[in-house]
């Protein structure tokens, strides 16, 4: 299993919209292609009020190759991310890392 934490920064004031896509349609689509949901969160005390934390886990690197290519390319998340940008761009950077747990992690 390998895991992939993604942070959002979101352009100002856009947070409560990016939750909103996530909550309503992007985790399900995720799920949908075999993406599977850990966990998310954003930040009450610290330097980055206005970023989306998340982590989400494949099966090894083809697995997530495969399943991001299947979501970028679909057609309910295309509309889903052109309807709610309607107003203007949600996400101004991402950041991202691939992460492979140590032999003594509880997650495995």
């Amino acid at each position: 299993m390998i895991y992939e934490t993604r942070i959002y920064e979101t352009h100002p004031g856009k947070l409560p919209d990016l939750n909103a896509r996530f909550r309503n349609h992007t985790i399900k689509i995720f799920e949908k292609h075999g993406i599977k949901n850990i966990g998310y969160w954003t930040s009450n005390v610290g330097e980055f009020s206005d970023r989306l934390t998340y982590i989400i886990a494949f099966e090894d690197q083809s697995h997530r190759e495969k399943a991001w290519n299947a979501f970028s390319n679909d057609p309910e998340w295309i509309k889903v991310r052109s309807e709610s940008e309607l107003n203007g761009p949600i996400v101004k950077r991402v950041f991202n890392n691939l992460l492979n747990p140590t032999d003594y992690s509880p997650l495995q």
